[in-house]
């Protein structure tokens, strides 16, 4: 899989862009603030529609525009497909697929398959619970789309549960069957959410381990899943009983505080190194280690499950690793990853890799000039 065209038109600072790509590795250099990761971004919004950098949608379109546009070419096993996006200031973004529209996220963020590689992703060890739920929501989303389906349902269910709960703290006459069969849902679709959730956890933790050791020579490195119950095992039967013994248990306490007070939206996870947490003991140095060791992991999963390896994003790693550590991490990135770097200082990456590279020089928003190597 990888990205052959992109055009852009009134995104960030980019006012109109086409620009072909390099199936291999694509290398953006400029001075600072000229658009290297803005581009990035763009790639991003265009394979799971939302921005890793903002919330906001309507910061992505050009200042006094009334929308933006991201198209691009995906080549996959031969096969070349469109993808575009359309976001519009104060409505919702508009999702085509050759031409046609999709009118369901989960249909078409599973699609193209992307990593990436950004200053803040030292998030995902040091930030909040919140951050790492919704690595895991985006990247299981790539790699499944009913997981987006059984999110979005969950979600929805629990909005209606906690509704339901306010109006019994409030002393309101309610229908208890009713409440009942909210509770069912809501564990139904727990259980599924915490099987997506452990067997991804699990895959990443088997290929994170090496990895951590190669780029860092230390060993112990894993990951621990941290759920609201202890599951010895992940059957569903198992799992139901656990639940709803729980739940039970806790009836007044939800009551009392006006919440469903657990579940998969109080997930997280936790990266250790032997029995040391990575977050409250670990170096930055072991921290960025632990993330570029996941996305690592991430690359080799995608191309398990999916049969493709995913199109790689790396927003000015390399200016903040030795030497030691680029070789490390450019032994993970094979010739058919596409790989599109940014750098301000193309003293950053070595010459062995410029030399197979298409290089691409953008200032203030516009390509000045290419040169594939």
């Amino acid at each position: 899989m990888f990205l052959k065209k992109i055009y852009l038109s009134q995104f960030r600072n980019y006012n109109h862009l086409l620009l072909d790509l390099h199936p291999g590795i694509n290398i953006i250099y400029g001075d600072n603030a000229q658009g290297k990761t803005n581009f990035l971004e763009s790639i991003y919004v265009l394979a799971i529609t939302k921005s890793h950098r903002s919330f906001i949608d309507n910061n992505l379109i050009q200042n006094g525009e009334a929308y933006s546009q991201i198209k691009g070419i995906i080549e996959e096993n031969g096969i070349d497909s469109t993808y575009e996006i359309q976001i519009q200031n104060g409505k919702n973004k508009i999702l085509k697929i050759n031409n046609d529209i999709v009118k369901k996220v989960s249909d078409y963020v599973s699609k193209i398959n992307i990593i990436i590689f950004y200053p803040d992703d030292l998030d995902l060890v040091k930030g909040s619970p919140s951050m790492r739920r919704r690595f895991l929501n985006l990247e299981i989303g790539q790699i499944h789309s009913n997981y987006l389906n059984v999110l979005s349902e969950y979600n929805q269910i629990l909005k209606m549960r906690n509704d339901y709960i306010k109006l019994i703290n409030q002393g309101q006459t309610v229908d208890m069957n009713y409440f009942q069969v909210l509770t069912d849902y809501y564990i139904d679709k727990s259980i599924l959410l915490y099987q997506y959730r452990n067997q991804f956890i699990e895959k990443l933790n088997d290929i994170s381990k090496k990895i951590f050791y190669d780029i860092s020579t230390i060993d112990g490195f894993h990951i621990e899943y941290k759920t609201s119950f202890h599951f010895e095992k992940y059957d569903s039967d198992c799992m139901k009983e656990i639940i709803s013994n729980k739940i039970n248990k806790i009836y007044y306490s939800e009551v009392k505080m006006k919440s469903t007070l657990y579940g998969p939206h109080k997930d997280d996870f936790e990266i250790f190194i032997d029995d040391k947490s990575i977050k409250s003991y670990g170096s930055q140095g072991q921290q960025r280690m632990a993330v570029l060791a996941i996305k690592l992991a991430e690359i080799q999963m995608f191309k398990g499950i999916t049969g493709q390896y995913p199109i790689l994003l790396l927003d000015d790693v390399f200016s903040e690793l030795d030497d030691i550590r680029k070789n490390n991490l450019l032994n993970y990135i094979k010739n058919d990853i596409q790989t599109i770097i940014t750098t301000t200082d193309l003293l950053n990456i070595d010459k062995s890799i410029q030399e197979n590279s298409k290089l691409i020089y953008i200032r203030n928003g516009s390509v000045i000039e290419e040169e594939v190597k």
